[in-house]
């Protein structure tokens, strides 16, 4: 299997918040990847690291705040006919201010670790997800047509990220 190197990539982040045995997704409103769970995330802005991006992407959507983030994983996608690579930074925190709040973008809600709503979420959380919840770190590929079928994937469990 091989990740094109012909495309070009489009920045994104990823946060995940634990609290306990719990995690917090948030159902998407609005946009891509609406009507489904996810983490909390976006783009990068000009002017921002990585890392910036996410903190301003979970308070925007969730009205939560962390001082800190762990970068957990790192996800390529392919979607078939679509020029654009998705490099999906994934961070994840145990520690965060304020009450999770409904954004004109997103619904978050509380999942027990043993409960995560798979069949409402993107097809890849699937694979990835689980090692998310055991605390690895993992990086992986994934080829899409269209949104719910994936064509090929690979993913690899990580003694540490590369930077």
């Amino acid at each position: 299997m091989s990740i094109p190197v012909h495309l070009s990539r489009k920045v994104l982040t990823l946060v995940l918040i634990r609290h306990q045995q719990q995690v917090l997704l948030g159902m998407k409103k609005r946009g891509f990847g609406a009507g489904r769970w996810n983490g909390f995330g976006g783009k990068v802005e000009t002017g921002e690291t990585i890392e910036q991006a996410a903190k301003r992407e979970l308070e925007e959507e969730s009205c939560l705040r962390v001082d800190s983030l762990q970068k957990v994983g790192l996800l390529l996608f392919e979607f078939v006919g679509d020029p654009v690579m998705l490099e999906v930074h994934v961070f994840s925190s145990r520690h965060f201010t304020g009450e999770p709040r409904e954004t004109e973008e997103m619904r978050p809600k509380w999942f027990p670790v043993e409960h995560i709503p798979y069949d409402s979420m993107w097809p890849d959380d699937i694979h990835w997800f689980p090692l998310f919840l055991k605390g690895s770190k993992f990086s992986g590929f994934f080829k899409f047509e269209g949104h719910n079928t994936i064509m090929e994937h690979s993913l690899q469990e990580l003694d540490t990220l590369p930077q």
